[in-house]
């Protein structure tokens, strides 16, 4: 990550300098090297010093924060906190693309926990889904309608066959078919 350190109406001290580089390798490990650079300001306001940091990462994300202290590293800590908090949000946002782009499920912060699993002497429940109608196409309709759609799987009737086939994503991209013999 390339690093520029500014100090207005203020002398940074070399002390404070290496302060600085070393809270933003802090930060640096929370993105896994995904921060492109960042700029530090920190300039005296009155008897307040304020540090305006902003991180250019990946994927044209900004991160910017403001801190306000009366020390220079306070303020410099205080922004850097408020950045490494962007940063975690990024970069569970990358984290849930990236688990629902493969075909995985996709985890939503705000999603209840998980229930309880059953106990061992419990019977396993059915639970109905809404029923969707088997369509007539052919291989390549169902493929780009599944491709189009963010369900895992796609039952169609084949034209050429009497029966119904199942399309599904894999977890490798690719999908599979299931059809039944005879």
């Amino acid at each position: 990550m390339k690093l520029t350190v500014t100090g207005r109406r203020l002398t940074l001290t070399d002390a404070t300098r290496q302060d600085i580089e070393r809270k933003m390798q802090r930060l640096d490990r929370v993105l896994n090297d995904a921060a492109v650079s960042a700029q530090v300001v920190v300039s005296q306001d009155g008897r307040v010093a304020v540090c305006e940091l902003t991180v250019h990462a990946r994927g044209d994300h900004m991160l910017h924060a403001v801190g306000r202290h009366a020390r220079v590293t306070t303020a410099v800590t205080t922004a850097v906190e408020k950045v490494a908090q962007q940063a975690r949000r990024v970069k569970g946002r990358w984290k849930t693309r990236r688990r629902g782009a493969d075909g995985g499920r996709v985890l939503r912060p705000d999603a209840a926990a998980p229930e309880a699993a059953p106990a061992p002497d419990a019977e396993p429940r059915i639970i109905r889904s809404r029923a969707r109608l088997a369509k007539p196409m052919t291989l390549d309709d169902a493929v780009l309608a599944l491709d189009g759609e963010r369900r895992p799987f796609l039952v169609f009737r084949r034209p050429d066959a009497d029966g119904v086939a199942i399309l599904f994503r894999r977890p490798d991209g690719h999908f599979g078919l299931i059809e039944p013999e005879g």
